[in-house]
């Protein structure tokens, strides 16, 4: 901390923090860390899967397995981000992080969650084109399309997070200094703030808002289209084929949505920190987990590619 006059009252800035990672259950703090390796180093090795298996096997270079292969890497970094500062603190009495550290996790954090919230939106209009426009898919969803709404999802995500970062970089901190959460975010850092936090809570529930609801509308308007092509398919086997190309990507958008939005869309979010921790848990940490096994259980392709993957690997090294 540092000492100074600041508007004519002595005030001490604060300019380190301490995350208390798991500050309602202390006595099991080696379990949940263990907990937290086993979650994390599945989520690597699961969406490494994906990414390279999505790049290598030749039967899945089509703009489903390419943007599949774009949220496997947002998971990739989205879990390290969320979970590097707990695991290198771990061992230390003190968790501490720096001022610009603090801010830097929560750049990243916003910066891959948003860009992944933006990414479901664009996989959900790859399914509503695939399924009611199938004879126009690839000349619709060609590569050009496809990497500039790739570029625009990263573009949108930098900007919510660099706004986010900026507003958090102009509030004094001069009190405490412990941080309820095991990660640098916007709702736990308010609460230790003794500037004023209006202008920040209401820019944290509108831009939020804006974004998430407007994904989530695109994603509904994109599935009642699918729903009314679907009906109008005769065979319930036709039926039934068609809609479970799409139900991995429901699966994804429930659970992300839901934790996401109850995180940061709840009225006067500062005064449910007790268990945001928790729900932070879900979307920074397990989601990316099951992302993967999410896809891999209920698609035939990759299921397929990924074993032929594995054997070939298994024929090159018994040779």
């Amino acid at each position: 901390m540092i000492h100074m006059e600041l508007w004519d009252y002595n005030v001490t800035l604060v300019y380190e923090f301490f995350l208390l990672n798991f500050p309602d259950h202390p006595e099991f703090q080696i379990f949940l860390f263990a907990a937290f390796v086993v979650i994390y180093m599945t989520t690597i090795l699961g969406n490494l899967s994906i990414l390279i298996i999505t790049r290598l096997d030749p039967h899945l270079q089509t703009p489903m397995y390419f943007f599949l292969g774009i949220l496997a890497f947002i998971d990739i970094f989205y879990s390290s981000a969320s979970l590097y500062n707990m695991f290198i603190s771990f061992p230390s009495v003190k968790k501490g992080i720096s001022y610009q550290g603090c801010i830097t996790q929560l750049f990243f954090v916003h910066f891959l969650g948003t860009t992944e919230a933006c990414l479901l939106a664009v996989m959900g209009y790859d399914r509503y084109v695939a399924i009611c426009n199938p004879l126009r898919y690839t000349e619709i969803m060609n590569r050009r399309l496809c990497v500039q709404m790739v570029v625009t999802i990263w573009f949108i995500g930098f900007l919510h997070a660099l706004l986010h970062a900026m507003m958090i970089s102009h509030t004094i901190f001069c009190g405490p200094n412990q941080i309820n959460h095991f990660i640098c975010d916007v709702n736990p850092m308010l609460k230790l703030s003794c500037s004023s936090t209006y202008v920040h809570e209401l820019l944290l529930f509108y831009v939020t808002g804006i974004i998430v609801l407007s994904c989530f509308t695109c994603i509904l308007i994109s599935y009642v289209f699918i729903i009314f092509t679907v009906v109008k398919i005769h065979s319930t086997k036709g039926r039934l084929k068609t809609f479970s190309t799409c139900t991995s990507h429901l699966t994804v958008v429930t659970l992300y949505y839901s934790s996401a939005g109850i995180m940061y869309m709840k009225p006067n979010s500062h005064y449910y920190l007790a268990y945001d921790w928790v729900i932070a848990v879900f979307y920074t940490t397990v989601t990316p987990m099951l992302n993967p096994m999410i896809y891999t259980l209920r698609n035939k392709q990759v299921k397929m590619a990924l074993i032929q993957t594995i054997c070939g690997k298994l024929s090159i090294s018994k040779e």
